[in-house]
């Protein structure tokens, strides 16, 4: 997201309200069974693991479809203009999936390719400065990643980089994703 912001509002669309899409609507979220694999990965291969949620995910991915807003009242002086959405607004149907297409296009690009039995577990090989081979993942719960690497670093400032992380989730994962324990 543009980081010339300086304000934040939380706009969200009447989704509920409209007709399901024909196609499918998308947000990524990978299996406790997968986790649980990489977690048995990560300890067989002395891997670290760290953990970051993506702020204001939804608000990062392009949007394809052309939706216009007639501005509230906390829009101030442009009250009752037209305005047209140029991104993913949360409540939005296809929100979910353009925000997918938008963090794969990312994992592809770094040159992580995805399981083809969790599509939101993430491998690129890699080689310990041994010479030893081995694969990193990086594991996707909609906003939130987990990091299984020899070096999660490299990973991490890359999508810090790209998106705005929420500081407070960067580091050893207290807790991972959203599930009860």
């Amino acid at each position: 997201m543009d980081r010339k912001f300086m304000r934040k509002a939380q706009f969200v669309s009447g989704g509920h309200m409209a007709d399901p899409p024909a196609n499918i609507t998308y947000s990524a979220v990978v299996s406790q069974e997968s986790v649980r694999i990489a977690f048995l990965l990560a300890v067989l291969n002395d891997l670290e693991i760290k953990a970051a949620d993506i702020g204001n995910a939804y608000l990062n991915a392009k949007w394809s479809e052309r939706i216009l807003i007639k501005a509230g009242i906390e829009f101030r002086f442009d009250k009752g203009c037209m305005m047209i959405v140029k991104c993913a607004w949360y409540g939005l149907k296809l929100s979910g999936t353009a925000w997918y297409a938008m963090l794969s296009q990312t994992m592809m690009d770094m040159g992580y390719q995805w399981c083809k039995a969790d599509f939101d577990v993430w491998l690129r090989l890699q080689s310990k400065s041994n010479g030893k081979e081995y694969y990193e993942y990086v594991l996707i719960f909609v906003d939130g990643t987990l990091h299984i690497s020899h070096k999660t670093s490299p990973t991490m400032k890359v999508l810090g980089k790209l998106y705005e992380l929420n500081d407070e989730s960067v580091g050893i994962p207290q807790k991972i994703f959203r599930w009860k324990h």
